[in-house]
């Protein structure tokens, strides 16, 4: 799909959901990582993620289309747009938007390995992302010393 069939199905799903027109630019944009899309407040223009069309298909990016045009049709008519507001709850709900866009991929990001403590006095457990010196720390708990128990890749 090209930005000009994008353009064209935004439009048509402006006037089917909303039954108001969608006046503004839409386009792909391949740099958005971990969203579906986006709606640009300066410009009233819209962004979509190629790769939710690649991975779950036309009726995913047709519910990623009426979720920015929530925010559109609404920040245009001065309402509350933002994901918080209840006008934009409301009409999320009025057309079968979906809230959040369903997970795309990690990208180029490894998952990183968990780093198991305990307590040697209490056996309070302490599962982190990073490493931490155990000399340094001590138990929130009970001020014991910390030891290292093993890593989970």
């Amino acid at each position: 799909m090209k930005d000009e069939e994008l353009q064209e199905l935004i439009e048509g799903v402006s006037l089917d959901a909303f039954g108001k027109p969608f006046i503004h630019i839409a386009k792909f944009n391949k740099r958005l990582r971990t969203t579906g899309g986006r709606y640009m407040l300066s410009d009233h223009s819209i962004e979509i993620n190629p790769l939710v069309l690649e991975v779950y298909g036309i009726e995913e990016l047709v519910g990623i289309i009426k979720h920015e045009l929530c925010h559109y049709h609404l920040h245009i008519e001065g309402r509350g747009y933002r994901h918080r507001d209840a006008d934009f709850r409301n009409l999320l709900k009025f057309t079968s938007s979906p809230r959040f866009c369903r997970p795309l991929s990690m990208g180029n990001r490894k998952a990183q390995p968990i780093h198991v403590y305990e307590c040697a006095s209490c056996k309070q457990l302490f599962n982190r992302r990073r490493k931490m010196d155990v000399e340094k720390y001590r138990c929130g708990k009970c001020a014991g010393q910390i030891v290292a128990i093993q890593t989970i890749k």
